[in-house]
């Protein structure tokens, strides 16, 4: 069994744990928003449990884009030189238009590489496959070509690799919170069980999902709750695009430093 004694978490939205909220609901940020656990937090746990000296921080902010993570995040982690670092990040510069896959893959190559000469294991991330997605799904080239790019350069500098592509569980919506970019509860648990597998930590949790059958959902409602999501997901991601503004502006990291982990 695979033990690590510190665990770095670095990226964005999908790292910081959005949309699974913490039990105890403490505020975060002077944005005032709610405190979120996610797959990494529930990856500390499990670790925590197998060494008393077990150290954790996450790094990650929402909104964050690669070069942001790479400036900022990545020397953060390289000095604090844990056992293990996990890196995803991508999806929110693949969403914007032009996104070049091929000069954020140089990018992840060029952290990667400095993370791995730390020493320290590192833990990489393929998407969810974005073809039941409205606003992702006319990218999805764009995207295949990145999560290729992140699958060699896991192969090529011998990096752990979560292939949430081949995830069909993450495919359905119960996974997925009411803005349809961000995993609720389930879903985090998911990939806290599938990134458990792939380092070799043991865990009661399977990333398996069989869902039940859903009821026929009746046309009318469906596009009632696609206006919906209309005005209240899409229109202001989009405004703050135009603006030049992230949801993340002005967030510090929920784990800045590297403590103990105490829930």
């Amino acid at each position: 069994m695979t033990r690590y004694r510190s665990f770095v978490a670095l990226g964005d939205s999908f790292t910081e744990g959005l949309n699974d909220p913490a039990v105890d609901g403490d505020a975060v940020g002077p944005a005032g928003a709610g405190r979120f656990r996610g797959w990494a937090d529930r990856v500390a746990e499990r670790l925590a449990t197998l060494d008393p000296e077990f150290r954790y921080a996450n790094l990650a902010v929402r909104g964050k884009l690669i070069d942001q993570i790479v400036a900022h995040q990545v020397p953060a982690a390289v000095e604090m030189r844990p056992d293990l670092v996990s890196f995803c990040a991508g999806g929110n510069d693949l969403l914007r238009p032009g996104s070049d896959p091929d000069r954020m893959a140089k990018k992840l190559a060029g952290a990667v590489r400095q993370l791995r000469a730390t020493g320290a294991e590192v833990l990489l991330f393929t998407g969810v496959d974005p073809r039941d997605t409205p606003i992702m799904r006319r990218a999805r080239g764009t995207f295949a070509i990145f999560y290729m790019h992140v699958r060699s350069i896991a192969d090529l500098y011998g990096c752990r690799l979560v292939d949430q592509w081949s995830m069909q569980g993450l495919r359905d919506w119960r996974a997925w919170s009411d803005d349809r970019l961000h995993m609720n509860e389930e879903g985090h648990r998911i990939v806290a069980a599938k990134v458990c597998e792939v380092l070799g930590v043991p865990t009661e949790d399977d990333w398996r999902v069989t869902w039940p059958p859903r009821e026929d959902v009746d046309p009318r409602v469906k596009r009632r709750e696609d206006v919906q999501w209309v005005r209240t997901h899409l229109g202001p991601w989009v405004v703050r695009r135009l603006r030049g503004r992230s949801s993340g502006d002005d967030l510090d990291p929920k784990r800045p430093d590297l403590k103990p982990f105490t829930g």
